[in-house]
């Protein structure tokens, strides 16, 4: 059946997979999308950080957009931490993509993955010992977040899921509104970090994966957000634990063998 398929079509089915896999994960986890993708081009199909990053970035303005919406149909926005983590996340994004450009900053990049594999441990434990009467805690660290959370996903190749996403869970936020608002706001900040890069590298940092990236991941949206939606909060918060031990742990491992 394959090879009554064009071929354009068969060299972008494993792109649309990819784009699908990871947009599911990143749909119901607030996270992923960024790091599966971003170690896809760079570690297999060995494209410049900067390069892969805006492509990701771009690929992320359609996924983020349709993720948003399927977040806004399903009710899991909070808007108020939506309009408290937008402005530092999309000002500091935008700066992140001016630094990749020019400058190597890859040299934080272990020590933020050995923060974030400790992060995932930390929120596995509260998982485990999460209670049937637990409120939702109201975050105090909030702008610093997202500007941290904003630049390292643009300089970074991403972090803006499991950097933003991760702390708010652990200040004691609601799995379900924490993940549907950081998906939605991330449209932003995706946006602001493509532009960026379209200025400073020009539309040659585009490459044809990302039409297989885009297809995938505007498909898989509305279920990750459907999945978010009832999936209990202890399960929530297991499963954005180990997937980000598992992806952290693995960036760390790759960063480790490339020296």
């Amino acid at each position: 059946m394959l090879a009554e398929l064009p071929q354009w079509l068969i060299e972008l089915l494993p792109f649309i997979a990819i784009g699908f896999a990871a947009q599911i994960v990143d749909g119901a986890l607030g996270m992923a999308f960024g790091v599966i993708t971003q170690t896809m081009l760079v570690g297999v199909l060995g494209l410049p950080p900067a390069t892969a990053s805006a492509s990701v970035h771009f690929v992320e303005v359609f996924t983020t957009g349709a993720s948003g919406s399927s977040h806004l149909w399903r009710r899991n926005i909070d808007w108020r931490l939506f309009r408290r983590i937008v402005p530092a996340g999309v000002l500091a994004g935008a700066a992140g993509a001016y630094v990749l450009s020019n400058v190597d900053a890859s040299i934080a990049r272990p020590v933020i993955l050995v923060y974030l594999v400790a992060i995932g441990f930390y929120l596995l434990f509260k998982a485990i010992r999460f209670g049937k009467r637990r409120r939702a805690g109201r975050p105090r660290f909030i702008a610093p977040l997202a500007a941290v959370g904003g630049f390292l996903d643009s300089a970074g190749g991403g972090g803006w899921g499991p950097i933003v996403t991760s702390n708010l869970l652990v200040q004691g936020t609601d799995p379900r509104t924490t993940i549907g608002t950081v998906s939605a706001s991330e449209f932003l900040l995706t946006l602001t970090v493509s532009i960026a890069f379209t200025l400073t590298l020009g539309l040659a940092a585009f490459t044809n994966v990302v039409v297989g990236l885009i297809i995938g991941g505007v498909i898989a949206a509305p279920f990750g957000a459907i999945l978010v939606s009832r999936i209990p909060p202890r399960l929530l918060l297991i499963a954005v634990a180990l997937v980000l031990i598992a992806t952290s742990a693995f960036g760390l491992w790759a960063f480790v063998s490339a020296k």
